[in-house]
C-alpha cells in the first residue's frame, strides 16, 4: 500500500468527510476539525465532495468507480494534505484509485494518493505529536480495534501510542486482536451471515476483557460491531479515536516535533 510522500506539511489541509460521517457520524468530522484547529491547522471542507469510490470499486464496477475517483481528485486538487478520519477511505485514495488507473495513469489521481493521510497517522507521523497530554476523568479501559484497511501504514502504532499517553487510559489487548470485524463494506451485504459471525467472534473476544470503551479508526467497523452488540444485548460504548483525542483535549496545544 502506498505511503504518503514525505514533504513539508502545510498549516492548511483539506478534510475529506466520508459518506459515513455525512450519514451517521457527523461528530467524527466535527472532532477532526476541532482537533486540527487546536493544533494550529486550518481546515478547508470542499462542499462538492462525494465518495472515495470504494463501494463501486469493491463491487467490481470500476467504470463507475473511476468516475467517482476523478471527481474526488478534482475536488481535492492542489498541493495541501487531504485528511480522512477513515483508514478505509484513506486506503482507497492511496491504493485503490491508483490501482484502477494503472493502465492509464492519471496525474491527479497519483497526486491525491501521495497527499492523503488518515487523521491519527497525520497527527502522529505527519505533525510529530507523540504524546496526548489529556486525561479521562476516571480510569478507562480501552479495547482498540485496528481496521484491516489501516494495515500497511503506521496508523495502528500511532493510535495505540497516543491512547496510551492519555491520563487514566489503559489499552487492553484481547484475543485474535488482528482479525477482521467482518464488515468489509459490500462483503457484509453479499455475505451477511459470514459477516455477522465474524463480527460476533470479534465481540466475544472484546467482551472477555470487559472494556469501558471500544475505540476504532473506521466508522464502518464501529457501526458493524455496535449494531451486532446492540442486537445481541451486549452494548459496548464506542468512539472513533479522534473523538477520544477531542474529548480529552488539553487546555494547551502540543508542540509538533
Amino acid at each position: 500500500m502506498s505511503q504518503p510522500v514525505a514533504r513539508p506539511l502545510s498549516k492548511r489541509v483539506f478534510l475529506m468527510g466520508t459518506c459515513l460521517c455525512d450519514a451517521f457520524y457527523d461528530d467524527v468530522a466535527r472532532a477532526t476539525v476541532e482537533v486540527l484547529e487546536h493544533l494550529g491547522i486550518s481546515v478547508a471542507y470542499p462542499e462538492n465532495q462525494t465518495c472515495c469510490g470504494q463501494p463501486a470499486f469493491n463491487s467490481g464496477d470500476w467504470a463507475a468507480s473511476r468516475k467517482v475517483a476523478k471527481h474526488t481528485a478534482e475536488v481535492f486538487a492542489g498541493e495541501i494534505p487531504v485528511i480522512v478520519p477513515s483508514g478505509s477511505c484513506a486506503a482507497m485514495n492511496r491504493h485503490g484509485n491508483p490501482l484502477q488507473f494503472e493502465e492509464n495513469p492519471d496525474p491527479a489521481i497519483d497526486s491525491l494518493a501521495t497527499r492523503t493521510w488518515e487523521i491519527i497517522d497525520f497527527i502522529f507521523n505527519g505533525l510529530g505529536i507523540k504524546e496526548w497530554p489529556g486525561a479521562f476523568e476516571t480510569p478507562t479501559r480501552i479495547a482498540f480495534h485496528r481496521s484491516c484497511h489501516s494495515r500497511g501504514t503506521d496508523t495502528g502504532k500511532a493510535v495505540r501510542t497516543l491512547l496510551g499517553t492519555i491520563g487514566n487510559a489503559e489499552v487492553i489487548p484481547f484475543g485474535e486482536q488482528e482479525q477482521c470485524c467482518g464488515f468489509g463494506g459490500t462483503f457484509s451485504v453479499t455475505f451477511p451471515h459470514i459477516s455477522g459471525r465474524m463480527g460476533s467472534l470479534k465481540l466475544d473476544h472484546i467482551s472477555e476483557i470487559n472494556p469501558d470503551l471500544l475505540v476504532g479508526i473506521d466508522m464502518s467497523c464501529l457501526m458493524h460491531l455496535n449494531g451486532l452488540a446492540t442486537n445481541q444485548g451486549r452494548q459496548i460504548p464506542h468512539k472513533h479515536a479522534i473523538q477520544v483525542l477531542r474529548d480529552t483535549l488539553p487546555a494547551t496545544t502540543p508542540t509538533p516535533a
